[in-house]
């Protein structure tokens, strides 16, 4: 009877040890506000305790909505994945539209001048970099939609990233990459149907990377459309009547390339 209790009790510490390091391992959160110039931003910092060690970071920018649950969602998933991850704030603290014409407005204010977004996004960078989790020496970003032209127009600008990954962003840019100014990889995932991102964008971009050479790997999605990762896109389309839909298959190959990606120019 004695050695049975014991047994048990054994088991009973075992099992609440478990749950305790279980509770420590999880997916950690931190909403960051801070400053850039005279405006308050907004951000979203998402990491695990379980990978330990200094790891990778990757900026998230969000898409025309502004910074969003769907932007601290992608945090979250590449904080599981092994990643610090900081969703950026370009718009401004409380900055959410929840109609098109507030999101143009909105996206057109952020994005009056290069320098202005250079400067936003510097600082989520510096923040990023700083955290105790944070390898500094391995950075990435990733953007959607609007998100996705601002992280291929910072690997136009020169800014210092491994990697920069666009998901249905705008192609097209003022910008232009010359020959080595560029130093980021970059990855760009976009629906063949996207009326909002047409075929001759496609080709600029092309045209661009490999005049400027720079390794660029572009996947076209047949018969997708604007938005395709975001679940939310349909209920969009049928508000708004915007050419937007989600697509499960191309989400999740589009994400999977990212890890492959990242893999890839993290263990270099």
């Amino acid at each position: 009877m004695m050695s049975t209790l014991k047994t048990a009790l054994a088991a009973a510490t075992l099992s609440l040890t478990v749950a305790s390091t279980q509770v420590l391992a999880e997916t950690q959160t931190r909403t960051i506000e801070y400053q850039v110039g005279d405006e308050t931003f907004t951000g979203y910092m998402a990491w695990d305790d379980e990978f330990g060690q200094k790891r990778p970071g990757v900026l998230v920018v969000h898409e025309w909505w502004g910074h969003n649950e769907f932007a601290r969602n992608q945090a979250e998933r590449l904080a599981s994945a092994g990643y610090t991850a900081f969703a950026l704030d370009m718009y401004g603290s409380g900055k959410q539209a929840d109609h098109p014409d507030t999101a143009q407005k909105f996206m057109q204010e952020a994005t009056r001048d290069m320098s202005q977004v250079k400067a936003r996004f510097m600082k989520a960078m510096d923040i990023l970099k700083n955290h105790e989790s944070v390898d500094a020496s391995q950075i990435a970003a990733q953007g959607y939609c609007f998100g996705g032209a601002v992280v291929l127009n910072m690997a136009r600008m020169g800014v210092d990233l491994d990697g920069v990954v666009s998901f249905h962003g705008a192609l097209g840019s003022p910008l232009t990459a010359e020959p080595g100014s560029v130093k980021a990889r970059i990855q760009v995932y976009t629906g063949g149907a996207d009326k909002l991102v047409p075929s001759d964008q496609v080709a600029g971009l092309v045209k661009e990377m490999q005049d400027a050479e720079v390794d660029l790997t572009l996947v076209s999605f047949p018969g997708v459309l604007h938005s395709f990762t975001n679940p939310g896109a349909d209920k969009i389309a049928e508000k708004f009547g915007m050419p937007v839909g989600y697509d499960e298959e191309a989400a999740s190959r589009s994400w999977d390339g990212t890890m492959r990606f990242y893999k890839a120019i993290f263990t270099q």
